[in-house]
């Protein structure tokens, strides 16, 4: 007897449920803590996804700064957590760095100049992505926080640079926790918002670059997006953009749209987008973010400009997913944004241009505040107001006020 509808259903669910347990094919990292002091550290080289998977092992903060410099990690989430969990395991495991803090043990002004060197190190890697300064700042907070108790506390035998290691380690940890978290509550407001912004039962998505489990601890942002409408039945189809010239759409989004087995998954060229929403079925676009402003604007991999014009033009939805992590209110607009300048050979040797070509290679570019229909985050949508004007500061300080 073949089942019922309700029983195909019933179990489509549970085969998502399980492979959103056991998606080992989609871990961007690996890290273990055996004894809850001994951190260990490899990444994805994502450079040669889809074809060979290797995982890098990252000691120390050096190797943290190269496999993030070359972007063999990437996606601004996952960018800071790779670089707080090397932090951490360079303080912990690397017995150079240990040899250099015991000879400073007892300093604590010595100690966070130490660290502290480190984390600028870090946050020089990629400039643009404002997730991995807000971790480090957070993480500052937590190291002073921590020498105040202690200088307020008599008889304790832990010394400054255990407290200091424990410090970095827990909220490494804690950060690498909280991302999958975020990222699976971004997933359930973006799907609710895209669906009743539409209207529609089954919605055919399109998207840029990579930001799914590759670009973060686990999930993804965008891509989570569609994942949580796969999960409820409501994903018709999604396009994904090839994103030149480093490709994450073809290399990275690509392949993870064939392992989750996403419905009418299909990969199509930068230049194919506007052609796309002109002769096929197109209800939403949905991309990440490498860093959104207090008005609203907002940087990601370059072509997403692009992408939101055409969206415009078709007067299709056009989403940012993104944590709160990436809401740099600090900054005004867009013009603010620092945006990283690749090399003129990363993008010839892509695109099989001749030697010698000068290129102009920017890694971001900056989409309006007008372009964008909703900024989704873990703690819900931020939507332009009355006037179609985005209120990013009031939000972020109404969810991260104490």
């Amino acid at each position: 007897m073949s089942p019922s509808a309700e029983e195909e259903s019933a179990n489509k669910k549970a085969k998502l449920e399980q492979d959103d347990k056991n998606n080992n094919n989609l871990e961007s990292m690996r890290y273990t803590n055996d004894g809850g002091q001994n951190p260990r550290l490899k990444v994805l080289d994502q450079l040669l996804v889809p074809h060979e998977k290797v995982y890098i092992d990252v000691p120390d903060v050096k190797m943290a700064y190269t496999v993030i410099k070359t972007m063999q990690i990437r996606g601004a989430p996952l960018i800071a957590i790779v670089a707080l969990l090397g932090l951490s395991v360079d303080m912990n495991t690397n017995a150079h760095s240990i040899e250099e803090l015991d000879k400073i043990d007892g300093d604590a002004t010595a100690i966070l100049l130490w660290i502290r060197d480190k984390m600028e190190y870090l946050k020089s890697s990629r400039p643009t992505a404002v997730n991995l300064a807000n971790a480090l700042q957070e993480l500052d907070k937590a190291m002073e926080e921590a020498i105040k108790n202690m200088s307020g506390s008599s008889g304790s035998t832990t010394t400054t640079k255990e407290v200091l290691c424990k410090v970095v380690l827990d909220y490494s940890e804690f950060m690498l926790e909280r991302d999958v978290n975020d990222n699976k509550a971004i997933g359930k407001f973006g799907a609710e918002a895209i669906l009743k912004k539409t209207g529609k039962d089954k919605i055919s998505l399109v998207t840029i670059c990579n930001t799914g489990s590759l670009a973060t601890a686990g999930y993804g942002t965008a891509l989570g997006v569609a994942r949580s409408l796969q999960k409820m039945e409501k994903l018709e189809s999604i396009s994904a953009l090839e994103t030149r010239p480093y490709n994450q759409g073809s290399r990275l989004t690509a392949f993870e749209i064939l392992e989750e087995g996403m419905p009418g998954g299909q990969l199509i060229c930068d230049s194919a987008a506007g052609a796309l929403m002109q002769t096929k079925k197109v209800d939403a676009c949905v991309v990440g973010a490498d860093r959104v402003c207090a008005n609203g604007d907002t940087a990601n991999k370059i072509g997403t400009y692009n992408l939101s014009i055409i969206a415009a033009f078709h007067k299709i939805p056009f989403y940012v997913a993104a944590p709160i992590t990436s809401l740099d209110i600090t900054l005004e607009s867009g013009k603010s944004i620092p945006i990283e300048e690749r090399s003129s050979e990363e993008l010839i040797s892509s695109s099989k241009a001749p030697a010698g070509m000068p290129c102009w290679n920017p890694a971001f570019d900056v989409t309006p505040d007008c372009n964008i229909s909703g900024i989704i985050t873990e703690k819900g949508v931020i939507y332009p107001d009355a006037d179609g004007k985005f209120n990013v500061k009031a939000f972020v300080e109404k969810h991260t006020s104490s």
